[in-house]
């Protein structure tokens, strides 16, 4: 039996199980058909254009059951071990796919910022204040990022025929997302990527400028990810698995 919940929040039941899921209909988005994401912390997204009816899209979402009860489960066992952060020296902090190990140092008359030296990103604090030496690693991880993304977008912009100007973006630090395109044709992109190797910033980055080629997840979308970059499901795949370590 299927209920439905509040703002966009909807349960199909598969066997004993309820699977839920969030409805997004975009009036700015076109989506062709009905389009369900497993997102790495294991919650279920689904995208459906305005006109199409709940009843369809509770048939689509019952159809592949079995396939999201099976992505979800793998995405909460993946998250089982995972540790919240506490932000103490050992600590692991992961740059271009790298481990580095955080190292605290605290020293009165210091000045709060986070350096990359050797194997450790090197945090010095006035005192050990939680806060502030996650303010220090989200300052270090928008600096990086900023200049990791930018030399990247030329690099792949150059043969989009469709790109004529490299975009712009701003950075956020998201729990869900790696980046999205806006309909000006704006980035957002999640400072957190540039822990991940080059192939899946190159793999965000191209998925989000196809979105000024085809602002949908249509076939055409994916053809065209698919050209300019054929084994992008390879490196979703590893990103996805890596998800819930660079978010957390």
């Amino acid at each position: 039996m299927e209920t439905l919940g509040f703002d966009g929040q909807h349960r199909v039941a598969y066997g004993d199980e309820q699977i839920a899921f969030t409805l997004r209909r975009q009036t700015t988005r076109v989506v062709p058909r009905v389009a369900i994401h497993v997102e790495p912390d294991g919650r279920v997204q689904v995208d459906a254009p305005p006109s199409t009816p709940l009843a369809d899209v509770l048939a689509a979402v019952r159809k592949r059951s079995r396939w999201i009860s099976q992505h979800v489960a793998a995405a909460k066992a993946r998250m089982v071990h995972v540790l919240p952060r506490e932000y103490v020296s050992g600590e692991s902090i992961h740059y271009l796919g790298k481990r580095y190990r955080l190292k605290v140092v605290v020293e009165p008359a210091s000045a709060a910022e986070a350096k990359l030296r050797g194997a450790f990103v090197v945090v010095n604090v006035p005192c050990h204040d939680v806060d502030q030496i996650r303010a220090c690693i989200d300052t270090w991880y928008r600096e990086r990022a900023r200049e990791v993304f930018a030399i990247r977008l030329n690099v792949i912009s150059e043969p989009l025929r469709w790109v004529r100007e490299v975009p712009s973006f701003r950075l956020q630090f998201m729990t869900r997302q790696w980046g999205s395109c806006s309909p000006s044709g704006r980035l957002t992109l999640n400072p957190r990527l540039v822990a991940a190797q080059r192939e899946a910033i190159d793999y965000v980055l191209l998925h989000e400028m196809c979105h000024l080629k085809h602002y949908n997840h249509s076939s055409a979308f994916y053809r065209t990810l698919t050209l300019y970059m054929p084994d992008w499901e390879r490196v979703k795949a590893r990103l996805d698995d890596q998800a819930d370590i660079f978010l957390r």
